[in-house]
């Protein structure tokens, strides 16, 4: 899925897997309760093995060496560090397990999170709001979008996140254009090149353009190891202040 941006909500990403496939997951979180509500519905899935639960950093580390998931569902706070465990195990995971996907879960829409989970690439990596784990189908389906590969951001993050956006003349982002900053907007709602076109009345050509323009513009134009829509596409949620703290 390359460079693509899915916020999650509506109609969730199909990943291109082999039918029948069984994941083999993962699951850690501090919280008893939340461990067994997010068990609870992984286990009773029958496209999903729950191989086990963890209660904090260290553990999660422990089975995921031993077992290989497919998938780790993680809180983002936890013991030891009790700060963000969930985004440093996934960046250490990127080293040493690339191919392992990882959905984080947090009460917090943060954005601050969102960059450093997703600043070494976007593939097999998720960012959720815990309040929306209750609808199984979508949970299952943000498990399967990151075992293909996929990135996918909670709808509810992004929207918080662009009304919490202000500007600034020490922004990134004072550099662009108008049309420029309309057409990252779209680019920071999940929407294609084509998708874009469309509703702007340009052409995909003059929008390919303008994507490239933002991306020289906001120092991604030779970006290696991230994904650079993805990357914009945080930079204008989080605003100049680059904190986005929102409650949610």
């Amino acid at each position: 899925m390359g460079d693509r941006f899915t916020p999650s909500g509506g109609t969730d990403p199909q990943p291109d897997l082999e039918d029948g496939a069984v994941l083999r997951v993962v699951v850690a979180d501090d919280s008893y309760l939340v461990r067994e509500a997010l068990g609870h519905l992984l286990d009773t899935d029958p496209r999903v093995e729950l191989v086990a639960t963890c209660k904090d950093g260290r553990e999660l580390a422990r089975i995921v060496a031993a077992e290989l998931p497919d998938v780790v569902v993680t809180d983002i706070r936890m013991p030891p560090s009790g700060d963000d465990e969930g985004v440093a195990f996934a960046r250490r995971l990127r080293e040493t397990h690339p191919a392992i996907g990882v959905v984080v879960v947090s009460q917090y829409a943060d954005a601050r999170y969102c960059l450093e989970l997703l600043e070494a690439g976007s593939d097999r990596r998720a960012y959720l709001v815990k309040d929306r784990l209750r609808d199984r189908e979508h949970l299952i389906s943000t498990v399967y979008a990151v075992a293909a590969g996929g990135s996918v951001v909670d709808a509810k993050v992004v929207e918080a996140l662009i009304t919490a956006r202000t500007e600034s003349e020490h922004s990134p982002l004072s550099e662009l254009t108008p049309r420029e900053l309309e057409i990252l907007s779209h680019m920071a709602q999940g929407e294609s090149n084509q998708a874009i076109a469309g509703k702007l009345f340009l052409s995909k050509r003059a929008v390919e353009k303008h994507i490239n323009a933002i991306f020289m513009k906001l120092g991604l134009a030779h970006a290696q190891d991230v994904s650079r829509r993805v990357k914009a596409a945080l930079i204008y949620l989080a605003g100049p202040s680059g904190t986005g703290v929102v409650s949610v």
